[in-house]
């Protein structure tokens, strides 16, 4: 389980305490809450995501701790934006209708990309033979120097401002990609 804030936190942590069917883990975030209000504990359903924001053209699927940076470009960009909340398991039918519906996905997260759930995504987009083009926006594969996590976003690229070029529709479109990352 991934969450995007302290609320969502402790519901997956409330989650996985009453799930008897196996084994259950959440990524718990580093650094500093963001403030949202606490609701009462409830169940989350399993590997099931939530559509935050309805856009055109281009979903970001957000995995974690980016949520608030994926909030801004997706305003920025008209983007729908989905707190995907599981990485295992996926919410296929989700990824599915997003695919459908949208010219292009991305995937975010603060964790490594090889291997990582945007990898999970373009599995989901394989076994199901839906060609969309996917961008995986995580951590590169080396060491991350010490630093708190705005400086170490903004370093690899992870936060509102790098993300908002990434995610530009058109950067799918070989012609066009070299002058949507250049902002």
């Amino acid at each position: 389980m991934t969450p995007s804030d302290e609320n969502e936190c402790r519901q997956m942590l409330f989650t996985g305490y009453h799930y008897n069917d196996g084994p259950t883990a959440v990524r718990y975030p580093r650094g500093n809450a963001q403030g949202v209000a606490l609701t009462p504990l409830e169940k989350l359903p399993i590997g099931k995501g939530l559509v935050k924001r309805l856009g055109e053209k281009l979903a970001i699927l957000n995995f974690g701790t980016l949520m608030p940076e994926a909030a801004k470009v997706a305003e920025a960009l008209n983007a729908t934006l989905v707190d995907m909340r599981f990485v295992k398991p996926l919410d296929d039918t989700l990824i599915l209708e997003m695919a459908a519906q949208h010219e292009a996905l991305v995937t975010l997260e603060e964790n490594a990309i090889m291997g990582g759930a945007g990898s999970g995504v373009n599995e989901v987009l394989m076994a199901h033979r839906k060609p969309v083009p996917v961008l995986n926006i995580g951590l590169p594969d080396f060491f991350i120097p010490q630093g708190t996590q705005e400086e170490a976003r903004a370093e690899l690229g992870l936060d509102a401002a790098a993300l908002k070029p990434k995610s530009r529709p058109g950067w799918h479109n070989p012609l066009f990609a070299p002058a949507m990352l250049k902002e």
